[in-house]
């Protein structure tokens, strides 16, 4: 079972700070081809998340400006988190909990990196989505 540190241990981030622009946010989401921008403080101190969704719901679909709206007005605040203990079924299960495809992984207050749904393997997505349909016969 892969842990979230097998994961992240050589990731690099995209961290910008919260007076970043969803503008600056964009353009670097789509040099480094990733999902989302961790927002933290001046201190590395992890505040919040910004994904392509939020993109879409809290600045396209409300007609912001992204050259002058700040990430700290339409980022996800106290995303939730895993540790690098975390497996990855219990990633995937966060993930469908909260209905959420990134979740920042930290270790005593220090962000690692973070983990996407694409980034777990087809055994572990195989896992959840056979809980998930087991549960809903269930219910």
């Amino acid at each position: 079972m892969r842990k979230m540190f097998d994961l992240v241990r050589d990731q690099s981030p995209l961290t910008l700070s919260p007076t970043a622009t969803v503008m600056e946010a964009a353009r670097q989401m789509q040099e480094r081809r990733v999902g989302a921008t961790l927002v933290t403080e001046s201190d590395d101190a992890l505040v919040g998340i910004f994904t392509g969704r939020d993109a879409i719901a809290r600045v396209v679909a409300e007609g912001r400006d992204p050259s002058t709206t700040l990430l700290a007005e339409v980022m996800t605040r106290d995303p939730c988190t895993l540790t690098p203990r975390h497996t990855a079924i219990e990633a995937l299960r966060l993930m469908q909990d909260v209905g959420c495809r990134h979740v920042p992984v930290v270790w005593e207050g220090k962000l690692l990196g973070v983990v996407s749904r694409g980034d777990f393997r087809g055994t572990e997505l195989d896992q959840i989505e056979g809980e998930t349909a087991l549960w809903e016969r269930i219910g």
